[in-house]
């Protein structure tokens, strides 16, 4: 008789257990990773930002990576980053990062080739990040803002790839306000 009673006691233990143990794993991931999307729109102002003297002029297609390295939302980001790199940077674009000031961090191995820039005349300035600048052929700012809108960024949501592949045909681009909802963190 107890064993009919000790045995259906012990499987709903173990079912209680495992379900806390379940329930704790969720809590934890979703505490860690997970954040609420943040509906407001961000107005990316270039009306300010420069290239630093070294850069300034005429010269190849110069884009600019905003990074701070303890916003989650550059995850999705970075992906993103390093494929622009291998598909643009063979056709003469280079690639810099500037890092959110007093942040610590480094770029992931598939991003070892921006060029790291000490500062950049207007940045204190910026709202948000990830961002992107892009400065043409004859230095001037074509574009700034995100990568993309939305709560991810990839390829087929990005405003960066058609602004480049326009500044390589010497089509002129002038997009340096932009208003986008997405994942962003204050600069």
């Amino acid at each position: 008789m107890k064993t009919r009673i000790i045995k259906p006691l012990c499987m709903a233990i173990a079912l209680l257990v495992g379900l806390t143990i379940l329930w704790q794993a969720y809590t934890t991931f979703q505490a860690r990773y997970l954040r609420p999307f943040d509906n407001q729109a961000t107005l990316f102002d270039g009306s300010q930002l420069q290239l630093p003297p070294e850069l300034a002029g005429p010269g190849p297609i110069r884009v600019v990576h905003f990074w701070d390295p303890a916003c989650p939302c550059n995850v999705g980001n970075q992906q993103h980053l390093g494929d622009l790199v291998s598909q643009f940077a063979s056709q003469g674009v280079t690639f810099h990062v500037l890092q959110k000031p007093d942040s610590h961090g480094q770029l992931p191995a598939n991003l070892t080739a921006l060029k790291p820039l000490a500062s950049l005349p207007g940045s204190e300035h910026l709202p948000a990040s990830p961002a992107v600048a892009i400065w043409d052929r004859q230095g001037h700012l074509a574009y700034f803002g995100p990568y993309s809108e939305g709560a991810v960024c990839n390829a087929s949501n990005s405003f960066v790839e058609p602004i480049i592949k326009a500044l390589l045909e010497d089509r002129p681009v002038q997009a340096s306000n932009t208003l986008a909802i997405g994942c962003y963190c204050p600069w």
